[in-house]
């Protein structure tokens, strides 16, 4: 059948958060904070381990205490920041109004920038006249990051687990896309960069597209195989 949607997963996806230095780096500055460089690059790398910076590195280890805000922390936003918060808690910083402060950089324009080609296949597909969708996984709204970065226009509809509380691999999370796009699932392309997560698109009758995680310099042309599919 004639693929007419593609739904896209946000981060990993379509977008790529800033590295775990340049995001304590901002919030230090932001906070007139100094650390000496090897205390920066160290606490940076230990958030990193943590999994503090959503969008970034898995936890290497969740606590017992966080087990369960982990696991449904994309079905709110209080869960959301419990979670990711309470990863950053783990490493000391100077003052602990920063684990906060984190948090809140890792939800502006200014944290997260477009994969090389995004905006050009998401150009493309509009002009072929498939409908455009966004589901993600998400604590909180992504949608100033599209519009301050341009790529508003071409997303017909936003489909958010916290808006919802329903988390991918759900298929009802899917569905209420493909609903909100006018598309059945048979018709629908998901794409994302979790096979766990985003392959839940494939129990509806999704077709589902994988990409690779990666630093956006590493990745420049990783989304313009959809194009092919699409056809």
């Amino acid at each position: 059948m004639t693929i007419k949607g593609v739904l896209f997963d946000f981060s990993g996806t379509l977008f790529r958060i800033e590295s775990s230095e340049s995001w304590l780096r901002a919030v230090l500055d932001e906070a007139g904070m100094t650390l000496s460089e090897p205390e920066l690059l160290a606490k940076a790398a230990a958030l990193e381990a943590a999994g503090a910076l959503a969008g970034g590195s898995f936890p290497q280890h969740v606590p017992d205490h966080l087990a369960e805000a982990w696991a449904t922390r994309d079905r709110t936003g209080e869960l959301h920041r419990a979670a990711y918060t309470g990863l950053s808690r783990q490493v000391p910083l100077p003052d602990p109004a920063l684990h906060d402060a984190l948090y809140d950089r890792h939800m502006t324009p200014a944290a997260w920038a477009p994969y090389p080609d995004a905006e050009e296949v998401l150009e493309a597909l509009q002009a072929r006249g498939i409908a455009l969708g966004v589901v993600s996984n998400i604590g909180w709204d992504l949608r100033p990051i599209f519009r301050e970065h341009g790529l508003d226009p071409y997303v017909g509809a936003y489909v958010l687990s916290y808006e919802h509380g329903i988390q991918k691999p759900d298929p009802r999370l899917f569905a209420t896309a493909c609903d909100a796009l006018g598309v059945t699932p048979q018709e629908t392309l998901m794409v994302g960069d979790d096979r766990r997560a985003d392959g839940g698109a494939a129990a509806l009758g999704c077709a589902v597209h994988f990409v690779e995680h990666l630093p956006a310099a590493e990745r420049p042309d990783g989304l313009r195989p959809v194009l092919d599919l699409v056809g």
